[in-house]
């Protein structure tokens, strides 16, 4: 079955976000990367698969592309607010190779609040009353078929 058919919404989701590149990109699009160029030099990636890729995360609404803010011909890429919206699974991304992939005092780079300077919260899921949901504490009813 093909993901995009799925009701599954992780299923769909990966269909756009699974490739690492996508992801790389969208995290520096909240890095303030806008340029073609500049995400060429900051992910080490080939032309051809960031073409493809930002193609594709344009094709999905993630990333529009506008005119250069400085006057010249450049077009930037930006987030939509699609886009915006996925700041969230960046920084869950981001805190869970925080906590598993890096030894205790290995340098490593760190999201702050800017008005703070202070390291954000650590993400957890919560019920709507605030409660804080575990994956046992939850099940997913598919639909019938």
């Amino acid at each position: 079955m093909n993901s995009s058919a799925s009701t599954c919404p992780v299923a769909r989701a990966t269909d756009i976000l699974g490739d690492r590149w996508c992801l790389l990109i969208v995290r520096d699009a909240f890095d303030g990367v806008r340029r073609f160029g500049d995400f060429q030099r900051s992910l080490g990636i080939a032309r051809n698969i960031l073409s493809d890729r930002l193609r594709k995360l344009l094709d999905a609404e993630i990333l529009h592309l506008q005119n250069s803010a400085d006057g010249s011909s450049y077009q930037e890429y930006r987030l939509t607010r699609k886009g915006e919206d996925l700041f969230v699974l960046i920084v869950a991304l981001r805190q869970w190779g925080e906590q598993y992939l890096f030894e205790p005092h290995e340098a490593r780079s760190v999201l702050l609040e800017t008005a703070s300077g202070q390291a954000l919260a650590a993400l957890q899921c919560s019920n709507l009353h605030g409660k804080v949901i575990q994956a046992a504490d939850t099940q997913v009813i598919k639909p019938a078929q």
